[in-house]
């Protein structure tokens, strides 16, 4: 098993603050870096927005805020599995590499903290399942980036339009709209879109929707047509229906069974993707 020892999540230093440890940390690191930053491995260079490191156990750690502010994810881990899944998804330590899914790595390391504040009952087996599917994800977009050299010159357009989609889940997209925002005709469009996340344009969306409504029924005491409406659904049957169909539980049901401590699955485990 995969042990997380500590994280931190969107973490904010001022100008010049620097890590130096010489030996590590006792521990292995991974850091996603969402602002530029000086950092040494051979050499000092500077590593832009949206780069990590993961730092092997007794690898000197140094790295230096050069952008105000410096803004970045963290979690320290270790297990004695950790060099065979290494070596398996072929990620390697100590290497600077370029995040193609920034906002996914961080909504993981999110997940991280909020679970480990949690400390439920299976709360280690939880987060060495997040842990696991943090790097698999990683390595799975870097070889989709190897294998596919022709979504790159898409790539920033595409992930600026499903942040907005990920931002607004209550507002109706069409395919064809989505489309017509980067310029491309829905079917090469659909093509990149799973080429690129993984996942369809229209799976993304419905997971998307249905995240947002498992936290709003979790956390607040919106009636479900109430739910329904800020998900973007036209009518709350439909919105049940699609609950039902993706989560396996009625809205009513997932409310009740969250809220009684006996539902802690998220929604990244439950989608079905096309």
């Amino acid at each position: 098993m995969i042990q997380l020892v500590r994280c931190g999540y969107n973490i904010v230093h001022d100008d010049g603050f620097t890590i130096d440890r010489a030996y590590g940390s006792g521990d292995y690191l991974f850091l996603l870096f969402r602002s530029r930053v000086k950092i040494r491995t051979d050499d000092v260079v500077e590593a832009d927005r949206n780069t990590c490191i993961i730092y092997r156990k007794g690898s000197r750690q140094w790295y230096q805020a050069i952008e105000h502010p410096m803004v970045h994810d963290w979690f320290h881990f270790d297990g004695p599995e950790v060099e065979e899944l290494f070596a398996r998804l072929g990620l390697p330590f100590d290497t600077l590499i370029h995040v193609h899914e920034s906002f996914y790595v961080s909504k993981k390391i999110s997940e991280l903290q909020e679970t480990l504040i949690q400390n439920g009952r299976h709360r280690d087996e939880l987060l060495d399942a997040i842990i696991r599917c943090l790097f698999m994800q990683l390595a799975d977009m870097q070889y989709r980036f190897r294998e596919n050299n022709h979504i790159s010159k898409y790539y920033e357009q595409f992930v600026a339009l499903r942040n907005e989609i990920y931002h607004y889940p209550y507002v109706f997209y069409t395919v064809d709209e989505l489309a017509e925002k980067v310029n491309l005709s829905r079917s090469y469009f659909q093509k990149l879109y799973k080429d690129i996340f993984g996942v369809s344009v229209i799976s993304d969306m419905i997971r998307n929707r249905l995240d947002y409504a498992m936290y709003l029924l979790s956390n607040t005491s919106y009636s479900i047509k109430d739910v329904a409406d800020r998900c973007g659904y036209a009518n709350d049957v439909h919105f049940m229906r699609q609950f039902k169909k993706f989560v396996g539980l009625s809205p009513s049901e997932y409310r009740y069974s969250h809220r009684a401590g006996e539902q802690t699955g998220r929604l990244a485990g439950s989608v079905r993707q096309s």
